[in-house]
This record gives structure tokens, sequence and C-alpha cells, in this order.
């Protein structure tokens, strides 16, 4: 019996990721460098690197650093909409950790955000 050499085509991704899965991955690669820099970053610090990740200003929430006491807090985070659903990162102790919920609403992606 002659030897039969079957190939197997390797499975091809067609689709593109997702403009949300686009934004994500650039959140946490600026969020990361970041936290290697700042493990514990302000505001300010996460408002930046929101836009160097490519977000309007005006599209960013962020999370207090200080807690109404005058205490710094423990992790701060940023978010920001992209297609009916936010972006959010957090740092906390240098450690980044990201998820992706529903905008709310209000068109929020922070509960009591007054902006």
């Amino acid at each position: 019996m002659p030897a039969t050499t079957e190939t197997a085509e390797p499975a091809v991704q067609t689709a593109e990721a997702s403009a949300v899965e686009v934004a994500e991955r650039h959140v946490r690669d600026q969020l990361e460098k970041l936290a290697a820099s700042s493990p514990r970053p302000n505001e300010s610090q996460m408002l930046k690197a929101m836009t160097a990740a490519g977000f309007a200003e005006d599209d960013i929430e962020v999370s207090a650093d200080i807690t109404p006491t005058g205490l710094a807090v423990d992790a701060i985070e940023a978010a920001a909409p992209v297609d009916e659903q936010c972006i959010i990162g957090q740092v906390r102790e240098g450690e980044v950790a990201m998820s992706v919920l529903p905008v709310l609403p209000g068109g929020n992606c922070f509960v009591g955000n007054g902006s």
C-alpha cells in the first residue's frame, strides 16, 4: 500500500481585531509602561497614559487618586468608551488589570461620574 501524506491547511484567521480589542491592547501597553515607572500613579499620569493610548481627553474618566480623608488610594482606574463598551484599566502596586464592560445608560463608564 503506498504511503499517503495528508497535509492539513492551517486555519486562517481572516477576522481583524475589533476596535475594542485594539483599544484594550493599546491601553494595556500604556498602563504597563506607566506601572513600570510609577507603581502608584496619580490622576494626571493615568490621563496621560490614556491619551497616549489614543483617546481624546474629554472621553477619559479617571478615578480619584486621594481619598476624601486625604490618603492615597490603593488603586487607580481609567476608562474610555469604544463601540458601546468601556475599556477600563487599573494600576495597583505596579500591576495592571483590564476589564471591558458595557457603557452605562448615562453614557459614562464609571458610576457617579459627574462629567
